[in-house]
């Protein structure tokens, strides 16, 4: 039974928003499938692993019958993606399998009962909700999410700490050798709260966001949080744990400063970098007023070295870092 046909873009786009979730050997199969469904003329696409819930839609309303089907996110989105650009294809449900169809090419997926297909329970409650430009979130999480520690047995850490309080709302992260805080104003007054955000949560949402003013919509529910934005929605599961008081970390009353510009700071320890110790990647940075000298060595002896005018009237200071750090950082 014809029960879909639309262009490859179409059905390529929302399926390629859903699909970073899934894993491709789950010990639960179907977890593996995405669920496709068509009410009326739009075609929603839905993947989760369990923690993250991720549900979009066709960007235009398509022909076809109504239906509800699950089959494998990655052998959909591998055949579409082979499939020539502007192609129609065609969908087929018989038996329960899936054929699609693209010009002379012809290929016949497995499917799984939608019924089947497990969707987290969403909270209704709302504790706080607010919005701000998809742009401006995207680069709140630009300036923070390199500081996520990756698999640290500390859970809490492998996150984003957010938090809202007045007009404000705050995004934090560490690994515990750095840490990132950037804030932004919206325009609501918010309940003082916080919630750690998975790194796969956070990882996800980046990629989809877009550099635009278009709105996304962030709802802290019981235990979840929601975006909304455009046709796609992303539920998640908070981590349960908590985060380090970050402002004992950061510290007060500095009276070492020195201005430079980005791209000549960043551009200066890329080259520095070439020789650092592989293994420690330390740099050195000795300031004096008006100048500043980059300094890296490794096992051979071999030495980069990069001289710097900056604007600094301070105390004469050497100090050392991790040069990967720094570069996160300016990147």
């Amino acid at each position: 039974m014809l029960i879909l046909q639309a262009e490859r873009d179409a059905l390529l786009k929302p399926l390629l928003a859903v699909t970073g979730i899934v894993e491709r050997r789950h010990t639960l199969p179907i977890l593996s499938n995405v669920l496709i469904e068509k009410k009326g003329g739009q075609v929603g696409f839905l993947a989760t692993d369990l923690e993250i819930q991720i549900t979009t839609a066709s960007a235009d309303e398509l022909p076809g019958e109504d239906f509800r089907l699950t089959t494998s996110a990655k052998k959909l989105q591998d055949i579409l993606r082979a499939i020539p650009d502007k192609t129609t294809v065609t969908l087929e449900q018989l038996d329960g399998r899936l054929t699609l169809k693209a010009g002379k090419s012809r290929f016949n997926l497995q499917t799984l009962p939608a019924e089947d297909f497990p969707l987290l329970s969403v909270g209704s409650a709302s504790e706080s909700s607010f919005s701000l430009s998809q742009r401006e979130l995207k680069r709140l999480i630009s300036q923070v999410q390199f500081a996520m520690a990756v698999q640290d047995i500390r859970y809490y850490l492998n996150g984003l700490l957010m938090q809202t309080d007045g007009n404000q709302v705050k995004l934090i992260a560490t690994d515990g050798h750095r840490l990132a805080f950037a804030s932004a104003d919206v325009e609501a007054t918010l309940p003082k709260a916080e919630v750690i955000l998975p790194r796969k949560t956070i990882l996800e949402l980046y990629k989809l966001l877009q550099d635009s003013d278009d709105e996304i919509n962030i709802e802290v529910l019981a235990n979840q949080v929601r975006f909304s934005f455009g046709s796609t929605v992303i539920i998640s599961k908070v981590v349960d744990g908590k985060f380090p008081d970050y402002n004992r970390v950061i510290p007060l009353d500095n009276d070492k400063i020195f201005l430079i510009e980005r791209l000549t700071f960043l551009h200066a320890l890329q080259r520095a970098a070439i020789l650092a110790n592989e293994k420690f990647r330390g740099v050195r940075l000795v300031l004096a007023p008006g100048k500043m000298s980059i300094l890296c060595t490794n096992s051979e002896q071999e030495e980069a070295e990069e001289e710097l005018e900056i604007a600094y009237q301070g105390g004469e200071l050497e100090i050392g870092f991790n040069i990967n750090y720094l570069l996160d950082v300016l990147t």
